[in-house]
């Protein structure tokens, strides 16, 4: 078993599915994407640039995806973090998934990294 999914394994629902359908959506983007723990949190990356962090807010106790270059995607429904690169897009785990809003977020930060 792969380290990473001893992560998950390890979250108590409902942000286990949550965190495994986001995780299943990221990998839907493209092929190149890789996944591995870094800071204990779920990363992945693509062509060897860190992409996006999947998270649980420790205040909120709710899945969180993170992006990695957010603050060059100028995306709507990203929210600004205290990190100089990194925002944010709460997710709640009691209602079905913004899919939409998700892939649109994924697909700018391929688009940049892939500009980059």
């Amino acid at each position: 078993m792969k380290e990473t999914d001893t992560y998950y394994l390890n979250i108590k629902e409902p942000n286990k599915s949550t965190l495994l359908a986001l995780r299943n959506i990221i990998f839907d983007q493209n092929k190149e994407v890789i996944e591995f723990l870094k800071f204990k949190t779920p990363c992945f990356e693509y062509r060897s640039k860190v992409f996006c962090y999947l998270w649980i807010d420790k205040e909120t106790n709710k899945p969180c995806l993170l992006m990695q270059e957010g603050k060059y995607l100028n995306h709507p429904d990203l929210e600004k973090t205290k990190h100089k690169h990194i925002e944010i897009f709460r997710i709640n785990p009691n209602e079905d998934l913004p899919i939409k809003k998700i892939v649109s977020i994924l697909n700018a930060g391929l688009e940049f990294l892939e500009k980059e």
